[in-house]
């Protein structure tokens, strides 16, 4: 047993208090940092001229275009250089490049042909898309008046505009229909799929014992292989 002299009891304590005193506010700044989480020391906060580079999206009742204006006239020129090689001069499209105008009335066909013209909802984001992602290789490299001219010739094409000296601006492609605005819906499932939603979702034995009650082979949908020595897969 180490017994300690009544004179020293004191100033151990003292000690003591004087430790958990300089102590304190060293545990208490640790803990805050943990809460914070660790610092890298690896970049920088972005600038506001940098976050407007970005924030570039355009919705579908035209807010977010930027300024500018275009004409088909001139839209066309820049298809030709820019476009047309992958897209083909009118919008055919070249190989298995994808295909920009025609299709309409093809939608409920058995080879529905999806086009700008035919599937597209908005004329807006027509514009958002060619200027977040075109031309392909180097997007985002034209000016808002080059890229108001290619939504003008990619209209053009489509037959939806008709003037080759209309003039596409920032305040009227928000109007401009096109022609399966009607086709797409708003996400309703919040009302429409409400009743199959569970609270408490089953996480074990959710599903009852399985019955098979046919087979593939017995209904000869199994491809056979021996059938002739040919192979039935992909051909």
């Amino acid at each position: 047993m180490v017994r300690l002299r009544m004179s020293k009891l004191p100033r151990l304590l003292s000690l003591v208090m004087l430790g958990l005193a300089i102590g304190t506010p060293a545990l208490a700044q640790s803990k805050a940092d943990a809460k914070v989480g660790p610092k890298y020391n690896i970049g920088r906060a972005p600038t506001p001229e940098e976050i407007r580079g970005w924030d570039i999206d355009v919705r579908p009742d035209g807010q977010g275009l930027p300024e500018g204006k275009g004409t088909v006239a001139e839209g066309e020129k820049l298809f030709m250089d820019n476009c047309s090689s992958c897209h083909g001069e009118f919008g055919e499209g070249n190989g298995r490049w994808p295909v920009l105008a025609g299709g309409k009335g093809s939608l409920t066909s058995d080879n529905p042909v999806k086009t700008v013209g035919s599937y597209w909802p908005y004329a807006t984001t027509v514009f958002d898309y060619i200027r977040h992602a075109m031309p392909y290789g180097n997007a985002e490299s034209l000016s808002a008046n080059e890229y108001y001219a290619l939504v003008a010739y990619v209209l053009y094409l489509n037959d939806i505009i008709s003037d080759q000296n209309f003039e596409l601006n920032n305040k009227n492609l928000a109007a401009t229909k096109m022609p399966n605005e009607q086709g797409f819906i708003m996400d309703d499932r919040s009302t429409a799929e409400r009743s199959f939603w569970q609270t408490n979702p089953c996480m074990k034995d959710c599903l009852g014992p399985v019955k098979i009650t046919s087979r593939a082979m017995a209904i000869d949908v199994t491809p056979d292989d021996s059938k002739g020595g040919k192979s039935r897969g992909v051909e």
